[in-house]
């Protein structure tokens, strides 16, 4: 549920600039049904894609990285790391989409950090780190370079930390 809250917050972004397509928003409306129990793995598995092709319909940056944020957040049915990308996403389209506000992408890191439940923290603890494991969303690939492997590294250090109080430098 927390991918799917921090892709929809972005959703506005994709939108603003392809208002007539609706996958982004499915995406985030699917990956919310798995999180219920109504749809099963297998199913949305096969859909984890559709999303991300609306990311090529688009040509700004932000509204890109919007997309990919919902496509990460469905593809959590296949495997739960893609939470991390969903938020990765979320604020890289932020940050983007507001370039004239430097803290941007910083204050949508701690809005998702003060939004996850503990169940969900308790989940994303258990990943390994972003480039120990060969495969999957946190091996080698577009999380583990640039500014959203910087957004991975600080949501997972955040995670990491017991007291809570872990802090943006």
């Amino acid at each position: 549920m927390w991918a799917a809250d921090c892709a929809e917050r972005v959703l506005a972004v994709f939108e603003a600039e392809a208002p007539e397509d609706g996958r982004p928003r499915d995406a985030v409306g699917r990956a919310r049904a798995f999180a219920r129990g109504e749809l099963d793995a297998a199913g949305q598995i096969r859909q984890r894609f559709v999303a991300g092709r609306a990311a090529r319909e688009v040509s700004s940056p932000a509204a890109v990285a919007a997309a990919r944020a919902a496509a990460q957040a469905a593809a959590v049915a296949h495997m739960g790391a893609h939470a991390l990308g969903a938020a990765a996403y979320a604020a890289k389209a932020i940050g983007l989409a507001e370039p004239d506000r430097p803290e941007a992408a910083a204050d949508e890191i701690r809005w998702q950090l003060a939004h996850i439940t503990t169940e969900a923290r308790r989940a994303l603890r258990r990943l390994p780190p972003l480039g120990t494991n060969a495969a999957g969303p946190l091996g080698p690939g577009l999380l583990t370079s640039g500014v959203l492997a910087s957004i991975v590294r600080e949501i997972q250090a955040a995670l990491a930390d017991p007291s809570g109080l872990h802090r943006r430098a």
